[in-house]
């Protein structure tokens, strides 16, 4: 867990805590506090007055990764990047033949971080930020936990409305521990959303590598040479869908929540036939049965706004929203925004 405590800075009259929870292959340092340019968000929030605090769930960053040392537990299908090899490395079958994680125990990680913020610092609830699979662990836990979560701010959010309810038999469930990514995979997968002049700096590549890096002192030493790789954690999750989003009328009601989103999002909005795979952001905001509930899309922007030039209207959404709870003086609707930073109503 990382903190930056901006209490201090006198711009609050109480202190306030904000937890950022990472996607499914992120980081926190990369994030959601890059130290480039103006891009690290959890610093403008702290600039703010907020007290921040970023966690990395277990298999991801610098938080333990059992099982994931040993590079014969990273997929078959992936074992060919392990080149050069790792000394005393064979390809073959992994010798944890399962999934790292799973639904409870990524909100076990969570609530451990919830408790130890609303202990140490003396506040009674924390204000939530996720981004991308952020949202199957902060939506449900939210929902169980309402008392706990003063508000769901939720960017990208990754949301499969006819999800699976139930946990799978058995747990752990086969498979893996790991995948891994290269640079110019993360990268060209990232650049199939750029759609305007301008929309990332060239020189985000390496920064944003530069820190994933930073957060995997072990996978850094895999791969290319001077290069690594990016260990991302196997999970199975169950148990966030419309069901989940309406349950109880917590999220909109004593949960307020905010959803923003890139125009050119394509992993946040798929067309799977796979249920599972089936994602859809407007599919969460009508799920939300609450009236608290927001929606803003914003122009020229991807998956990966949190490194674009929209990232600064972000910050800045979310500031707003912590101090308001609303957008362009609404609690509730669907708005747009350009990259001045401009909202206004959806058509």
């Amino acid at each position: 867990m990382r903190e930056r405590d901006g209490t201090s800075l006198g711009h609050l009259d109480e202190r306030k805590a904000v937890l950022m929870l990472h996607g499914r292959s992120v980081p926190v340092l990369a994030g959601f506090d890059l130290d480039f340019k103006s891009y690290s968000w959890a610093d403008a929030l702290a600039h703010a007055g907020y007290d921040v605090f970023m966690m990395d769930l277990q298999g991801s960053g610098l938080s333990p990764r059992p099982k994931m040392d040993d590079p014969r537990n990273v997929n078959p299908a992936q074992q060919s990047l392990l080149k050069p090899r790792p000394p005393g490395f064979t390809p073959g079958p992994p010798n944890y033949p399962f999934q790292l994680t799973n639904s409870i125990s990524d909100r076990d990680d969570l609530n451990a971080v919830v408790d130890w913020i609303i202990r140490e610092r003396g506040v009674d609830e924390v204000a939530f930020i996720g981004w991308s699979a952020a949202a199957f662990t902060m939506g449900p836990y939210a929902v169980n936990n309402p008392g706990k979560v003063s508000s769901l701010f939720l960017l990208a959010p990754i949301f499969p409305p006819d999800g699976t309810s139930n946990a799978p038999v058995p747990l752990p469930q086969p498979g893996f521990p790991m995948f891994v990514s290269t640079k110019d995979g993360t990268w060209n997968g990232w650049g199939s959303e750029v759609h305007c002049e301008g929309q990332r700096e060239d020189e985000m590549r390496d920064q944003v590598w530069d820190a994933i890096m930073k957060s995997d002192p072990v996978g850094s030493t895999w791969g290319k040479v001077g290069e690594g790789l990016n260990r991302i954690r196997n999970f199975v999750r169950w148990g966030w869908n419309r069901t989940t989003a309406a349950q109880g009328g917590v999220l909109g009601g004593s949960v307020p929540v905010l959803i923003a989103y890139g125009e050119y999002d394509k992993q946040a909005n798929t067309s799977s036939e796979d249920p599972e795979f089936n994602f859809s952001v407007p599919a969460l905001y009508k799920a939300i049965d609450g009236d608290h509930k927001l929606m803003v899309k914003l122009d020229c922007a991807g998956h990966s706004v949190v490194w674009e030039m929209q990232h600064e209207n972000v910050h800045d959404l979310s500031k707003h929203w912590l101090k308001h709870q609303k957008v362009a003086g609404k609690t509730q609707g669907i708005f747009t925004m350009n990259t001045d930073g401009d909202i206004s109503p959806a058509p």
